[in-house]
């Protein structure tokens, strides 16, 4: 990506005034800065010209890419005290770029003192991190994914979770940026996605079902860019003798976006192993239907915020009936996400929505949960089966 770089480094060039300096601090970090930054208004007006720049795409060897930024914002004056030194005010900057990464790419984030606690830790969980995959400190949750017109539970959805020595039970969001930052989320992924198969072959085993429960994993931004993951993904199939219709990979519509062209290929390569795709949090990234056309995938997944709203008749509601119409228009099948009342399952199923998931039905649940729960479906549908008969 250094011709990338290189490009970024140009827009961030034309984005400065003619006192600013911009210097690269090696890899994709750059450091900018501003002489009269004053209290850090005039420093977040330069930031947000900066994130305006990267918004268009780049073009690459004939590739179209898109980058996104964070951006932390860090002061130093004299008069009211402050950073000692440059390390410190480059120190400062970086937690609060950190802060902006985390709150999701395309922020930029102005330093406060109490964020050290909060970068120390971070700085502790990353060690923790490394401890933990080596360790095998980690246990999938499963929510199920329903057939909305019926309630028949078509499949779960594996959700990893780090059940910390001292912490306790860590969610997803606490720790698997850090992990896609670290690349631990390579080793990390290969293990949820093992599990995940070896799960679903004995569920399919012990619950019958046609078509069989099929199991949703997620891959990251660093999994879909290694070429590996193929190769990866058919051994698994292969070992857990899982039919490959039955696995559903959930890979998030700005993971794609990163690389137009190489998602292309990659989904490509895996869809020919016979898995089904799904484009993850449909609704908040670029939504074009020019680029969701171009993608070999099978699934769209509406994102909570807009199934929120879906309800209120406002922008949400339009929205949410405009991409579940698209997918009909694709053939894709839409499934809504983060479904937790009645009557928001009411409006999906006017908008014929075909899947769902969410509190309304069930949380993520333990291995032993969802066996209890499908246990007790199969219970009910005999006994429906018997009356009927």
């Amino acid at each position: 990506m250094t011709g990338c770089s290189s490009e970024v480094g140009e827009r961030l060039k034309n984005s400065l005034r003619q006192a600013d300096t911009a210097a690269r601090l090696g890899g994709d970090e750059f450091a900018i800065l501003l002489e009269d930054g004053g209290d850090g208004v005039d420093a977040a007006e330069v930031a947000a010209r900066i994130l305006a720049s990267l918004e268009g795409p780049f073009h690459l060897e004939g590739k179209e890419v898109f980058v996104r930024a964070s951006i932390g914002i860090a002061t130093a004056d004299a008069r009211t005290g402050g950073p000692e030194g440059a390390e410190e005010l480059l120190r400062n900057a970086d937690v609060a770029m950190y802060m902006a990464k985390e709150a999701g790419k395309g922020r930029y984030q102005v330093f406060e003192p109490a964020m050290h606690d909060t970068a120390l830790q971070r700085l502790e969980l990353k060690a923790d991190l490394q401890r933990a995959v080596d360790n095998g400190e980690f246990v999938l949750h499963y929510q199920p994914v329903i057939e909305l017109a019926t309630g028949r539970i078509e499949g779960l959805e594996a959700l990893v979770r780090w059940r910390h020595p001292a912490r306790g039970l860590i969610a997803p969001l606490d720790f698997v940026p850090l992990a896609e930052e670290t690349g631990l989320i390579v080793p990390l992924g290969r293990w949820v996605l093992q599990e995940a198969c070896t799960q679903a072959r004995t569920l399919q085993q012990r619950y019958v079902m046609d078509p069989p429960l099929h199991m949703a994993v997620n891959l990251s931004a660093r999994q879909l860019q290694r070429p590996e993951i193929v190769g990866e993904i058919a051994e698994t199939l292969t070992q857990t003798r899982l039919d490959p219709s039955s696995l559903v990979l959930e890979i998030t519509e700005s993971v794609m976006m990163q690389d137009m062209d190489l998602s292309i290929q990659r989904l490509a390569e895996l869809k020919e192993l016979g898995v089904q795709l799904a484009v993850d949090d449909f609704g908040t990234g670029y939504s074009s239907l020019n680029y969701i056309r171009r993608f070999p995938v099978d699934i769209l997944k509406v994102d909570k915020s807009f199934v929120d709203g879906v309800n209120e008749g406002g922008e949400e509601s339009a929205l949410t009936a405009a991409i579940i119409e698209l997918a009909g228009i694709l053939r894709l099948r839409p499934v809504a996400e983060g479904i937790e009342r009645a009557d928001q399952l009411e409006k999906l199923l006017a908008l014929r929505c075909d899947l769902g998931q969410g509190f309304y039905f069930a949380k993520p649940l333990s291995l032993r949960g969802v066996d209890e729960l499908l246990t007790t479906r199969q219970t009910l549908e005999h006994r429906e089966t018997e009356l009927s008969s």
